[in-house]
Order: structure tokens, then sequence, then C-alpha cells
């Protein structure tokens, strides 16, 4: 790129960034859009009334300037008749002279200022075409079109023209040009001219202008000032108020807005400092609440153990001897050693979770390849595959998919979603997918099953949430398992989503970073499978991925 090039990019870039700045302002900024928007009706107010005011100015001056003209060239015109008619002349020689003598006459009555001055041509019918003008004033300064009307007009016709001096001994200057036609007997037809400078209106005007613009631009940047400190006056509250909101919302539930009068913006700053208190009582008892709930959960599931050991050796005793009962004994026997088994894993889930709750979860991170603890959950899960005469395929890559994270935790995590799958599959296959990239694993497990309802989606991390509340669970769940797998998915840093439509199965997508902890920004596996049938699709679930990012 050339240096002329390299600076006009510069240049371009330069106020780009400017008017980028001035676009993010006026986005951002109430003030500066108030601001702004009064300077420029402001200014245009002004530029109109400015207009209109020197419009009637500029015509009363001419108006004034043309009568008095008018009447100074009518008086000048019967004096050059009188004259005319009292001289008795015989020639043209002594006529010339006359017409010489009058031309100056009338001249002299403007004064040393010369406030006008005259000219008398002769017209085409004239035996001699002469010229007669004062203080070396061109003939050529009366316009032609004044002099086609002149000649056949009987009063005066005047126009607008530039007077022009003989051998520029005066710029030329604008000026009212006045004629009339004027007999001389022997002699023809003439034409009388008064040429009056506009030079003192001109003046007047261009003060007239001058004042106009400083007194515009003071009323402007009055008008400017007066907008800048009434705006601030409002701006400023509302600032604080957004400033004390956002730090409420984060958390700071003990700022208030500052009341200052008894005006509107002081009862909004009441109305907000009522509010905060209501809400910061609310949350403070929805806080104590969950607080209750969670270390009532957490000591029920531990003073549970104690009692549920004690039944668990008792239900071992009679289910290894319920070949020696009747019947109905030994089948009590079974469904009690079922219901131990469910119960158990029930405390288990919920101690648990009163661990996230508490935030005493902690990793055990170790490099795990992926793909391994997706074949042992698909090897332990196959006696439940077998019984829903369900198939259970794996993709996977040939190179090793290794992460930094709990193996004990990621699998939990994959054995709750494959479960689930095959729970929901209604004897259709169920696909385990595994891809990765350089910044993230990802593992989908997609069931072709019933699949999830508009609104479903949002609702599958919930704790204790079915699908169908009629819906039997025969595999033992305790509703606890999706709950338990989004908050494994957030400890490591990483996203579990979900995506379904009615009929066409679900689709769960868990990514891990490579590195525990790792910020992701993308997922090498898309949420929404390849298959999926075009037209009937439900809202994506995003679990432990922010909303804003992209599926």
């Amino acid at each position: 790129m050339s240096s002329l090039g390299l600076t006009a990019f510069r240049a371009r870039r330069a106020t780009g960034r400017f008017f980028g700045r001035i676009g993010y302002g006026w986005r951002r900024s109430l003030h500066l859009r108030v601001v702004l928007t009064t300077l420029v009706l402001s200014a245009t107010v002004v530029a109109v009334l400015g207009y209109l005011l020197l419009t009637r100015v500029t015509a009363g001056l001419l108006d004034a300037k043309q009568r008095s003209a008018l009447d100074e060239a009518r008086a000048g015109l019967s004096d050059a008749r009188s004259q005319i008619e009292a001289n008795d002349l015989t020639g043209p020689a002594s006529d010339f002279g006359l017409l010489d003598q009058i031309t100056s006459e009338l001249a002299n009555r403007a004064g040393p200022e010369h406030l006008y001055e005259v000219v008398l041509l002769g017209s085409g019918s004239a035996v001699f075409q002469p010229e007669f003008s004062s203080y070396a004033v061109l003939a050529s300064s009366v316009p032609s079109k004044l002099r086609a009307v002149v000649p056949t007009s009987q009063s005066q016709s005047y126009t607008y023209t530039r007077i022009q001096y003989e051998n520029g001994s005066s710029p030329s200057v604008p000026g009212l040009a006045i004629g009339a036609p004027l007999t001389v007997p022997g002699l023809g037809a003439f034409e009388l001219y008064y040429l009056f400078p506009l030079t003192q209106e001109q003046d007047t005007l261009q003060l007239v202008q001058r004042l106009l613009l400083v007194a515009g631009l003071a009323l402007i940047l009055l008008l400017a000032a007066i907008s800048w400190l009434v705006t601030r006056q409002v701006v400023t509250p509302v600032r604080m108020a957004a400033r004390t909101a956002e730090r409420f919302s984060s958390g700071r539930l003990e700022e208030r807005m500052a009341v200052q009068g008894d005006d509107d913006l002081a009862r909004l700053a009441t109305s907000f400092n009522q509010m905060a208190g209501s809400l910061q009582r609310q949350i403070r008892q929805l806080e104590d609440l969950s607080r209750v709930q969670r270390r009532f959960v957490s000591d029920v599931s531990h003073e549970l153990r104690t009692p549920l050991t004690t039944v668990r050796m008792a239900a071992d005793i009679l289910h290894e001897a319920r070949g020696d009962f009747d019947p109905a004994t030994s089948r009590s026997a079974e469904l009690l050693q079922t219901q131990l088994d469910r119960f158990e894993a029930l405390l288990t889930d919920l101690l648990e979770i009163s661990r996230y709750d508490a935030g005493a979860a902690v990793l055990d991170v170790e490099p795990v390849d992926v793909r391994e603890i997706v074949r042992r959950v698909v090897e332990a899960a196959e006696p439940l595959a077998e019984r829903k005469e369900t198939e259970v395929r794996i993709a996977a890559p040939e190179d090793r998919c290794l992460v930094e994270a709990d193996p004990r935790r990621v699998e939990r995590v994959l054995r709750n979603l494959l479960v689930n799958a095959i729970e929901h599959a209604e004897g259709r296959p169920v696909d385990v997918r595994v891809a990765c990239d350089d910044d993230a694993v990802s593992v989908g497990v997609r069931d072709h099953g019933v699949g999830l309802r508009p609104g479903e989606a949002s609702l599958v991390f919930n704790r204790f949430w079915r699908a169908d509340p009629a819906r039997a669970r025969t595999t033992g769940g305790t509703g606890l398992g999706l709950a338990i797998a989004l908050e494994d998915a957030r400890l490591h840093g990483g996203w579990l989503e979900a995506w379904g439509q009615p009929g066409d199965g679900a689709h769960f997508r868990l990514t891990l970073p490579r590195r525990a902890r790792a910020e992701l920004t993308s997922s090498p596996m898309e949420l929404e499978p390849a298959d999926a049938r075009v037209g009937r699709r439900v809202p994506l679930s995003v679990g432990a991925r922010p909303r804003s990012q992209d599926a």
C-alpha cells in the first residue's frame, strides 16, 4: 500500500472511530441526546426566524429607498423640463451645453456624499446620441432592459443594477436605476436616469446579518447550556438510580437511592427504596427458607443413613431366606429389597445435591479418555437395553479424546443420559457419539422415542421433574439424575444441553473443556441432530451453558 493510500486508510479509520463514538454516545447517553436535539432544533428555529427577519428588514429598507428615490427623480425630471422650456434653444452646441449644465445641476443636489448620480442619454430617434453623466459614472451602468422600457414609458421606470465608474476610480456598487423620457425641442428624445447607490443599505444589512448571527449563536449556546443544566437535573438521579439498581441486582441488597426534596424524582427514589427494601426482605426470607430446606434435606439424608443400614441388614437376611417363605412372603421380601435399593439411591442423590447446594463439591481431576468412559457406561447399561429391546450404537473417533476431568462424575453424567434415553427410546436405537477438537470434547446421546413437547426442553434439568407424571419408573430413577448431571457439568466448566421434538426423540449433549474449568466458546458437535425432521422443532434447552452463546 502506498503512503497516500495508507494515509487515506488511516483517515477513514479515524473518521469511522469518531462517528462510532458519537453513535455509541447517542445510544447510551440520554443527556447527550436531549442536548443535541435541543441544539439542532434551536439552530433550525433561529435560522428560520433570522431568515424571515432579514427578509423583512431588506424589504423595508428597499421600499423606503425606492420611495425616496422616486420622489427625488421625479423632482429632478420636473426641474429639467422647466429649464428646457425656459431657455431659447438655437443650435446643437448651445443645446448640448444646456443639457450638460442640467446634468451637473441635478447631480450637484446630491451633495458631496454623492447620494445619487445623473445620466442623460439620447434615445434612438435623437439627431445625435450624446451621453452626459456625473462623477465619472459610465453610461453602461444603466441596464439595457431599462433603456428598452423608458423611451416608450409615460412615467418613471426603475430596476436594480451595478453602478460602474470610469477607469475604475471607484469600485462598482449595487444601485437603483430610475429612468424617465425627456424631450428636448430641436434635438429629439432623451432619457434621464438617476442612479442611487445602495451602499448604506448594504452596510445596514451586513450589520443586521452580523447581529443576527452573533445573537443567534449566543441564543443557541444559551439554549444548549440551559438544556444541559435542566436535563442534568433529571438525568443525574436517573443515572444514580440505574447504578443503584445494577449494584442491587449484583447482590448488594443494602443499596438505596438518596432522597432529596419532595419532587417527582424524590418520590421515585422513595418508591425505589421501598421496593428495594421489600425485595431485600423477601430475598432474605427466601434465602433463609432455602438454607433451612437444604439443611433439612442434608440432615434428613444423614439421619436416615443409620436406620436405613439397620433395615438393609434385616432386608438382606429376609431376601436370602425368601426360599423358605410362602409365595406371598417371598414376593414381599423381593419388593422390600427393590424399594430399599431405590430408597438408598435417593438418599445418595439427596446427599450429592446437598453438597452442591452447600458449595462443598470438589473435583478429582485427572486426564481421562472420554471414549473409555463411554464404553464402560454402555457396557453397564447393556442389561437394561436388552430388557427394553433397544440397540445402543457408539460412534467415536479413532484418536484419543483426552480431557482433564473427574471420571466418576463424567461417568455419572453419561450414565444418567444413557439410562434416560433407553427408558424413553420405546425400542428404537440409541446413538452415542463422541466428537472432539483442540479446545473441547462432546458426547451426544440421541434417542428416537417420544421426544419433548414444546416448553419441556427448558424443564428437563429441574429437580424431580417428569415429562409424564403418570409414567412409572421401571428402572428406579429418583428424579434427580439430570439435575445432578447439570451440576457435574457446571463443576467442570462445561455445558449440558438438551434438544427435542415430539415423535422424533431427544438429543442431550455434554461438552467439556480439554483443560479443567477452561472457558468454552464452541462445541465440536451440533446440538440439533442431522437426522432431525425439518419443520417440527422445539426450543433447545441450555442447561449449563449461557443463553447468549451459540448452540
